[in-house]
């Protein structure tokens, strides 16, 4: 693990940090409720479980990993992947995905990874989620790493460079893995797209040569699928209210989001997990400028997402309820549809605002998934 001092306004804990980072959670009294109730585990067996641990593969395989697969067992109804083999024991990759749920998105990963003794994940996530120190504490020790966000823009690039040669120094280490979301934030519609600025931030290290410094990376697109999103109501009334020019995020909502993410009924999920991109480098090397080819590798990454997502019965149904059609009736039934619209009738009517509006923002969210599989990836 890097311990460069460079990085230390956004690398996990390392060293004496551990130890001590333990000992504040296992204090820390809303940290063990709310971990208690969500695994059905008495609190003072949470702290009993976090004695000890000194280092972060401690904390994985003593505590968080087992408390995330009890969460899964709880919470799902199971979790399969397709493309394991493409991942080496003795190698380090950088896993790009799609992005839905705070938490578990890498959580779930990390799991499928350990139980096959592959190097784990050191995982981005947004400065705006450490809303307090137990927070702060939980995610260090997991092996997260900081995205610093709104930055001043004279601040941007100089933060940019610094995640590009912390991922870069983490990859060459060849001791964990890096999981990064495609885009800035989870999506919220159901339409994954990479950001071109995430690519451009990766290529800010490393060799000049655009193919040597992606092959370096050694970059794996991966697609999550949810049968049931647990915060869709969530994202359905935060997308409503910001078109309506009425939402304002706040440390209380992140919480709620992150809660209800690891808390709520997913249903079955699933992650296809692509080969790593190297010879189809070459090829985008043909481009004429370092724009074109970052714009058809973004492109390249959302053709293995959108083709890699486990389209669902619910996503099927979305998909004709918000176009009218029965088009993809053959992929459902009866008494799937009829769940379906009784789940999200009764989400939505929790929600204030237009019922026809929020209704379509809802389908939206498991429509577009489809939409970008049949259509291909183009906006």
């Amino acid at each position: 693990m890097t311990s460069d001092p460079q990085f230390d306004s956004i690398r996990p804990y390392i060293g004496s940090e551990i130890p001590e980072a333990v000992e504040r959670l296992s204090q820390a009294e809303e940290f063990l409720q709310l971990f208690s109730h969500m695994t059905k585990i008495d609190k003072n067996l949470i702290a009993k479980k976090l004695e000890g641990i000194t280092t972060r593969d401690e904390f994985q395989a003593r505590f968080f990993g087992p408390v995330m697969e009890r969460l899964i067992a709880g919470t799902t109804d199971g979790v399969t992947a397709v493309g394991l083999e493409h991942i080496e024991k003795d190698k380090s990759y950088l896993f790009v995905t799609n992005h839905r749920d705070i938490i578990l998105d890498s959580a779930i990963l990390n799991v499928l990874l350990r139980k096959r003794g592959d190097h784990y994940c050191e995982a981005a996530i947004g400065s705006n989620l450490l809303i307090n120190k137990w927070v702060t504490d939980l995610v260090k020790l997991n092996a997260c790493f900081i995205i610093e966000r709104g930055l001043p823009v004279r601040d941007m690039i100089s933060s940019a460079s610094l995640r590009s040669h912390y991922i870069r120094d983490i990859i060459h280490e060849n001791e964990y893995s890096v999981w990064i979301a495609q885009k800035e934030g989870r999506t919220k519609n159901g339409d994954d797209r990479t950001q071109h600025s995430l690519l451009k931030m990766f290529k800010m290290s490393g060799p000049k040569e655009f193919v040597d410094n992606f092959k370096e990376l050694r970059i794996v697109p991966i697609a999550i699928s949810y049968e049931w999103e647990p915060c869709d109501d969530l994202k359905t009334d935060e997308l409503y209210q910001k078109s309506i020019g009425d939402y304002v995020k706040t440390p209380a909502a992140d919480m709620r989001s992150m809660q209800q993410g690891l808390s709520g009924y997913k249903g079955r999920v699933h992650f296809t997990i692509s080969s790593p991109i190297q010879h189809e480098l070459d090829e985008l090397d043909a481009q004429s400028n370092n724009g074109d080819r970052i714009a058809e590798l973004a492109t390249y990454i959302d053709s293995k997402i959108h083709s890699g997502f486990k389209l669902w019965p619910n996503n099927y149904i979305a998909y004709d309820l918000l176009h009218g059609t029965t088009r993809f009736s053959s992929k459902y039934s009866k008494e799937e549809k009829e769940k379906f619209i009784q789940v999200m009738t009764e989400k939505m009517e929790r929600l204030n605002g237009n019922r026809s509006v929020l209704n379509n923002i809802f389908l939206e969210i498991y429509a577009n998934p489809v939409k970008n599989a049949t259509t291909g990836n183009k906006q």
